[in-house]
């Protein structure tokens, strides 16, 4: 009966096939968006095949996931964050039984804490983070990457949500939730902070490594480090007030389009996702939205509908861009050796757009980019992943984990793999729309909820 539960939606999804509705929206305003069994059964198989990603290019010995699905490619930190919560889904629906989850989590969890932490080449962290590659066998550092603050702040954020939703009474899941508070318990904040004077004054720093130390680079702007400040203020960073103080001080406020798409920018619409997949942001607000009259989930409501709108002006003449075709992010792309009209081509950038006057675009789409946006504007993103499947599925856009990273109809152009940040927003993002499920365990943990008051956040919801 468990395999129903994937199944039958996905019989119906192609038998009926995936019309997606093609409506332009003439308001920016929130609308009562109701879910067609097309679309159900569509997010349910979407879901799916995205989450298997998780079990197939994941070592079942130590929990590490692959950065990409190409052979050798190392695990990435962040997307082990992703894995957990993901694991959990999977034995809420019935893909994978709780055992296995709980077996899963206990694993990475049993690695972490006992892989080496030191100032040696190819240990696993230092100081209770965790390099940003990780070899996918061993666990040993990867490509002489740096200690990462952001990708080990994903993973420290998949272990809160652990410690909260694995309660029950048996020896596994009292290991994890022990584990979970060694190893949390093990951070030293103060390592990572950035000197208390300058232009990064107390803000996190990005990165360090022996050979270089720190990079000079703090967590400032509105990026997709939101979360980091937060979970640092409730695991006890010093002066993490003052680092935010820094970090609110360079918010820049456009209102592209219109005056009710105005919001904290940044091109990248990852950066309006990431901290979210954990943070229920629905009338979430600090000193600065307070001011603004706006909570941070609105906030990516509106950076959503900015990629939209860019997406259908097309004033660079993409092919393929219109009202059901946008979605700029981080992702791959086709690279230099294309040519199309004397236009540049990259490889893996952070691809985005704020609007005309703020754009890095070459005409390469993400599908994560609106799959990871579907709690905020379910009304557009959902239409959107559906045509994307009808209109270049088959031509190779779509495969065993659902959608690859990235394609460029300008070129006829489609990624060869999946990646793990790609994969794990769309299966944490359509649980959260559906039932809040992420949210609702990470929000009431005690880090959480200390690093929120730390902040000075209120939730007017």
């Amino acid at each position: 009966m468990r395999k129903l539960v994937y199944i039958l939606p996905f019989i119906f999804f192609l038998s009926a096939g995936c019309q997606s509705r093609n409506v332009k929206y003439l308001s920016y305003d929130k609308i009562d968006f109701k879910l067609t069994q097309k679309e159900q059964a569509f997010l349910s198989t979407l879901q799916y095949k995205s989450f298997l990603y998780f079990i197939h290019e994941m070592n079942p010995e130590n929990g590490m996931v692959k950065d990409r699905s190409q052979d050798g490619s190392p695990a990435t930190i962040a997307a082990v964050g992703f894995a957990v919560p993901i694991w959990a889904i999977g034995a809420e629906k019935g893909w994978i039984t709780r055992d296995q989850s709980v077996q899963y989590t206990l694993s990475l969890l049993n690695f972490l804490w006992n892989s080496e932490q030191s100032t040696e080449s190819l240990a696993s962290g230092y100081k209770g983070f965790y390099y940003h590659f990780l070899d996918m066998k061993t666990g040993k550092r990867f490509w002489n990457c740096e200690l990462s603050s952001i990708d080990s702040g994903l993973l420290y954020c998949g272990i809160i949500f652990a410690r909260q939703y694995y309660n029950g009474t048996n020896e596994k899941e009292k290991q994890i939730r022990e584990l979970s508070a060694k190893l949390l318990n093990r951070v030293d904040w103060k390592f990572f902070t950035m000197p208390p004077t300058g232009q990064y004054a107390n803000t996190i720093s990005l990165g360090w490594d022996k050979k270089d130390g720190f990079n000079k680079l703090g967590w400032w702007g509105y990026t997709e480090a939101l979360f980091l400040y937060i979970i640092a203020a409730g695991m006890d960073m010093p002066d993490v007030e003052k680092g935010y103080d820094t970090w609110l001080k360079t918010y820049q406020w456009r209102e592209p389009y219109s005056e009710k798409l105005g919001h904290v920018v940044f091109p990248a619409l990852f950066i309006h996702q990431f901290s979210f997949l954990w943070f229920d942001g629905r009338g979430l607000i600090d000193k600065y939205m307070q001011k603004k009259g706006i909570d941070y989930f609105e906030n990516s409501r509106r950076a959503t509908y900015v990629q939209r709108e860019y997406a259908i002006r097309n004033l660079n003449k993409w092919v393929g861009y219109d009202s059901l075709t946008w979605g700029l992010t981080a992702c791959d792309g086709p690279g230099e050796k294309y040519n199309f009209d004397g236009k540049e081509f990259w490889t893996y950038s952070a691809r985005g757009t704020s609007g005309p006057d703020s754009t890095f675009d070459d005409g390469t789409i993400a599908p994560t980019a609106a799959g990871g946006s579907i709690p905020f504007v379910p009304e557009i993103t959902i239409p959107t992943l559906m045509n994307m499947y009808d209109k270049y599925g088959s031509k190779g856009l779509w495969g065993k984990y659902g959608f690859l990273d990235a394609f460029n109809p300008t070129l006829k152009w489609y990624d060869k793999d999946y990646l793990g940040l790609d994969q794990g927003p769309i299966v944490i993002m359509i649980e959260n729309y559906m039932n809040g499920f992420v949210w609702k365990y990470f929000m009431k943990d005690p880090i959480v909820q200390k690093g929120l008051t730390r902040l000075g956040f209120k939730n007017n919801k």
